[in-house]
């Protein structure tokens, strides 16, 4: 395992050079990769996704290309780059896709010698479901306008002894701040621009997902929170939240369909040895992106490059702890790992 130290030296010594490089479009626009000619490039919030008509397996399975980046995005702005953000949460989402693949499916194509701090993961190109299943089993103090701390605040400045969020009716005097939830709660959003909770009543009777669509990622969603939650357990941690996302695979099948169980998706509190939450300060010691959060004082802020090394630190340190081992962190320039790897994955799959 890498000491605090060792990580600090780490990112200090590379974290410019791995921010550095072009973006995926950019490469493709200079013909880097040839075989990327023509396809579609989406560019998201903080991955890019390429998928085409002629990007398919062998089998004639179409392929979506997801690009891990280095970008940071809270309360739905952009703040900049973070040193090995990109290695980190690919390393911390393989990790935890081998626990629940089982149970959540997985739309990864597994190709030999492509390692996860690659960045760049193959999958089937799925028919999205367009919905954040979340799934919540503490009230964590949160800014972000959709989560169900702001809701309860509202709820209590408005003198309610119960709201209703997300389909739940819930008594105002049973929650209380980054406390534990009576149950585990399905809370959806909108895969919008901006996010919104909402009742999965909605989903269904807007033809966003069928009723036992619904069923089959709630439960498969409940199932695997247990799995990781008992898993962290062991290492002297609870799981607060999470989001996924999921899609039909060309097999009919609902499968995860992005990051699962990482800092950026989900809360991770450190534990006491009689299990009760460790606070520092006040709050939870945390191993998530909410420690960023609390870095932003205003709407537009970038981040410094103190601060993003500061964060950057706080994600390898993070990973460590989830995964229990040393972070190996891939040095080759950025450019140079997406081309070789994107190669790899075509001349294997295509």
């Amino acid at each position: 395992m890498l000491a605090d130290a060792e990580i600090k030296e780490l990112v200090s010594d590379y974290g410019k050079r791995v921010n550095e490089g072009r973006t995926i479009k950019q490469i493709i626009a200079d013909n880097e990769i040839p075989r990327l000619t023509g396809a579609t490039v989406l560019e998201g919030k903080v991955s890019d996704s390429v998928f085409g008509d002629n990007l398919k397996t062998g089998d004639g399975v179409s392929i979506r290309l997801m690009f891990r980046g280095n970008r940071i995005s809270t309360h739905d702005v952009n703040r900049g780059a973070i040193p090995f953000k990109d290695q980190v949460l690919a390393q911390n989402h393989d990790h935890m896709l081998n626990l629940v693949k089982d149970v959540l499916g997985s739309s990864q194509f597994e190709v030999e010698g492509l390692l996860p701090s690659s960045t760049v993961i193959p999958a089937e190109n799925l028919n999205l479901l367009m919905v954040e299943n979340v799934m919540r089993m503490y009230m964590a103090q949160s800014s972000t306008s959709t989560s169900l701390f702001q809701h309860w605040l509202k709820a209590k400045e408005e003198g309610l002894s119960e709201f209703e969020y997300a389909g739940h009716q819930i008594d105002v005097s049973s929650l209380s701040e980054n406390g534990k939830l009576p149950y585990l709660m399905d809370t959806p959003s909108t895969k919008e621009k901006v996010d919104r909770t909402i009742d999965p009543a909605f989903l269904i009777e807007n033809g966003i997902c069928t009723a036992d669509q619904y069923q089959h990622l709630r439960n498969a969603s409940i199932m695997a929170f247990g799995i990781v939650s008992q898993y962290l357990r062991e290492k002297g941690m609870v799981l607060v939240d999470t989001k996924t996302e999921h899609g039909i695979n060309a097999s009919n099948q609902i499968v995860a369909a992005d990051e699962l169980y990482t800092m950026d998706s989900s809360r991770f509190w450190k534990l006491n040895d009689d299990g009760s939450v460790l606070e520092r300060d006040g709050k939870p010691v945390s191993f998530s992106k909410e420690f960023a959060r609390g870095m932003v004082k205003d709407v537009d802020m970038q981040f410094s490059t103190e601060q993003s090394n500061e964060i950057a630190v706080r994600y390898i340190a993070g990973l460590q702890h989830l995964t229990g081992k040393a972070f190996e962190p891939d040095l080759r320039p950025r450019d140079q790992r997406i081309i070789e790897s994107t190669n790899l994955i075509l001349e294997t799959l295509a």
